[in-house]
Order: C-alpha cells, then structure tokens, then sequence
C-alpha cells in the first residue's frame, strides 16, 4: 500500500508538469478512441456496402438493348442456369413490350416532342424550300420532304418480383393508391404509373384492354420519372401469356449475397448462358463506393498506431526525466535496502497514474471527436474520388464508367453519395474497452526503458554524483 501511494503522490509533486502530461496524453489517448471508432464505423459499412450496394448483373439478350438492337429473347429456362449459380440470392426477370394504339385503349402520358418525332413513322407532307448541291449559288428550288407524327407508345414490363427497383427501370417506387400486386401471378391485373392513370382517368378498380384482354388496375405508382410513370407493370407470366411470348425474358437483374463475389457470378453466368447473353456488373462502380471507405480504413488505422506511439514516447521522456532527476532518492531508497523490483514498482504506478488520469480526459476527448472525425474523413476521402472522374458531386460519371444497361445499375451514383454520407460512429464498451488496453499499453512501453535505467543504478554513484 505505501508503494502505491507514494507512486501516485509522486505523480502530483510537480503540479504544473503533471497538468501538461495530462493534457497532451488525453490528446494522445482520445484521438486513440476516435480512430478505434472510425474504424469499426467503416468496417461495419463496408459489410454493409458489400452485402448490399452494387451487388447486381443484369442479363440480357445479346445485341438487344431496349427496343434498339436486335437478338433473340432469352427464356426463362436460360435463366434457371443462372439461378443456381452460387452466391446468388435472388433472380428478377423481366419482359418489356409496347402497346399502341392497334393493341390497348390506353392513351400514352409521354408527348414524343422533338427527340420522339425522330422515331416516328411518316404521316403527311411539306413543302420547304432547299438549296440546290452547288451551296455557292443563291437560288433554291421547292421540294417536297416528309414530316412526321409519332405518338410515343405505352411501355408495359412483365416482372416475376416487384421488391426491388429493376421492375420499374431502376427507380424506387412508391404505391400511392391501392396495392402492390402478386408478381408470381397469372391474373389480368395491373400496376400504372400516376401520369399514365391521370391521362387515361384510370384509379384502383378501373378497368382498360391490352392484347384483346380486360386488365384491373389494382395500384397506381410513382417512381419520380416521367418515363416510369408512363408505364404499366403485369405479372411476367400475364405478359408472357397476352403477348403470345410464352417464356420469354428480355431481361434480368442478378442479386448476388456479397460484392466480393460479383465478379466470380458475373464469370459463372456468363459461361452458363453462353453467347445467347450480354452480361454485365456493377463492379467498377461498387468498388468506387468500397475505396473510399477502404482509405479512412487506412488513415484511421495509421492514426491510431500513431497516437500510440506519441502517447508511449510522452511517457518514456517523461518518466526517464523523472528518473534523472531523482537519482539521488533512488539511490537513498537503494541504500536502506529497496530492492529494484520495489522502486521501479513505484514509478510505474506513477505512470500509470498519469495515463489513467489522461485516459478519463481522453475519453471525453474520444467521444465527443469520434462521430465528426469519422464524418470529416469519410468527406475528403469521397471528395477526392469524385474529383478524380473530373466530376463534381452529384454529377454524371463519364460514359465509360457507365455499365451496359440493365435496371438498377443507373441510380448507383445517387445511392453511393447516400451510402457514404450516413455513416455515424459512436463509442461503445468495446471501444471503450480497447482504449484502456491502449492506454496501459502506453504506461508499459514507457515505463520500461526508465525501469531499465533505475535498475542500473548504484547507490554509492547517485550519491556521489549529487
């Protein structure tokens, strides 16, 4: 007990000293607990985001690209190859087709304007004048061109599973009337966009045709886009039945459990499905969401090591100082028979006096640092990826970042800056508990070399050094 208590007065004999340790250590030790924070923070996104963001293939024909492009639909068979890929957690196919005017009562929301009149067929004539080949004269002749007229048709889509965003083009939908409808069905029944249903005066309960069959609107939707909400959305099997195209798929958006195993699934489809498929990832983009997170890994993990190593060192030049500077009483305690083991007992309970009281400051300290630094790091680390696409936030990634197409994968810019804006760290027990043991850790490493130095001490020299 006296050893204690004297190692712990020792630690107060120079008050203005013990303050300056004090401080400097909580600095030391706090920042130690903000970067064990921030650390398990992102490591836990990281999961997160790897079992979650940018974990999709899309599937289609190939050299079919919407309705662009040609090539042979895949079928639902296909399909089932990939499905028993492994790693695979959910499979949603999807059928696209038109209705116009010669198919469904349905009215289209979307005006074609000047980009769809590009599409459209020829429908009447007009006369405008036109310059001759020779562009150096100043005479022109009349000359009959064509104009056109085109209405945009109606975009059903068959889907075998409503719950993510695929179905409705990669946009998060919302009911806002009615109800969702059974994907796996085979009934006539439909969800419709709100602009389509205010078009058609269409509500929950309304009725209109396509293919010749009767369709009941069970639930209008809204995605936030023009294009998706001038849409229908049917069972697949309903489409497929309707539409004369039994089993066929012209689209499909792969779930795969982790990103860590996109690229192994993305390579096994593929050998699956053969040349009958384009089959892309979302690879690059993921893994632009993960570096981020990967870097403040790196930095947090630095910093850590750091503040330890800066804690340790206070406390070894501290305590060699003390050491120094009580020579004399070293050697009076030697003289009247301390053992070694006693007095550098002693001095390490002052250190670990000083270290405890920096640990309690440093714990405020953390605490309170922890959930800004964390932000502050994940911040700089996304800026500087968005700068390196020469982007700014928000902005559009350069086209060859872009994947070939596929539902869900062209909302992935919007959900990484989502993903990387909401981590929040806080301090647990387990962080907490790290921090002690960091803590002693510092009073151990520097107390060791002054321990060494106390035991080479020889009573007779001290006293005759002073």
């Amino acid at each position: 007990m006296n050893l204690f208590s004297r190692g712990v007065r020792n630690a107060f004999r120079n008050t203005i000293r013990t303050s300056s340790i004090v401080i400097i250590l909580a600095l030391s030790i706090g920042l130690t607990i903000a970067m064990l924070a921030a650390r398990q923070a992102v490591t836990d996104k990281i999961a997160s985001v790897k079992s979650s963001v940018g974990t999709t293939i899309s599937i289609s024909p190939a050299g079919f690209r919407g309705f662009e492009g040609g090539g042979t639909a895949l079928t639902s068979a296909q399909l089932a190859k990939a499905a028993a890929t492994a790693h695979i957690t959910k499979v949603t196919q999807m059928l696209n087709d038109r209705l116009s005017a010669n198919n469904t009562s349905l009215q289209s929301a979307i005006e074609a304007g000047v980009l769809g009149q590009r599409f459209g067929s020829s429908s009447g004539t007009d006369t405008v004048p036109q310059l001759p080949a020779d562009t150096n004269t100043s005479s022109s002749t009349d000359t009959t061109v064509t104009t056109r007229s085109f209405t945009p048709p109606v975009t059903v889509t068959g889907a075998n599973d409503l719950t993510g965003t695929a179905a409705f083009g990669g946009s998060t939908a919302k009911i806002t009337s009615g109800s969702s409808i059974d994907a796996s069905s085979n009934e006539d029944i439909a969800l419709v966009g709100k602009a389509l249903a205010a078009k058609n005066n269409l509500s929950v309960g309304s009725t209109f045709t396509a293919y010749g069959a009767t369709i009941t609107v069970k639930g209008i939707f809204d995605t936030g886009t023009t294009v998706g909400n001038g849409g229908v959305i049917v069972p697949l099997a309903t489409l497929q039945r309707l539409s004369s195209q039994a089993g066929s798929v012209t689209s499909a958006v792969v779930t795969v459990d982790s990103l860590d195993n996109l690229s192994s699934t993305t390579t096994a489809i593929k050998t699956a499905l053969g040349s009958a498929a384009d089959v892309t990832n979302s690879q690059d983009l993921a893994d632009q969401t993960v570096q981020p997170l990967e870097s403040v890994k790196n930095i947090s993990l630095f910093s850590l090591v750091g503040a330890l190593v800066a804690g340790a060192v206070i406390i070894l030049l501290t305590m060699m100082m003390i050491v120094r500077e009580r020579r004399r009483e070293i050697g009076v305690m030697k003289a009247i028979g301390a053992s070694n083991v006693t007095i550098m007992a002693q001095f390490i309970v002052e250190a670990l006096t000083l270290t405890v009281l920096g640990l309690i400051l440093g714990t405020l300290v953390g605490v309170a640092a922890a959930s800004p630094v964390t932000k502050t790091l994940v911040t700089n680390s996304s800026s500087s990826q968005t700068q390196s696409f020469g982007g700014a936030p928000g902005g559009s990634l350069p086209s060859t970042a872009r994947p070939a197409g596929g539902p869900g994968l062209r909302t992935f810019g919007h959900a990484n800056s989502q993903t990387l804006g909401n981590i929040t760290a806080s301090v647990g027990g387990g962080t907490l508990a790290l921090g002690v043991v960091a803590a002693l850790c510092i009073a151990i490493i520097g107390s060791a070399v002054p321990s060494f130095l106390i035991s080479k001490i020889k009573p007779a020299e001290a006293m005759r050094s002073e």
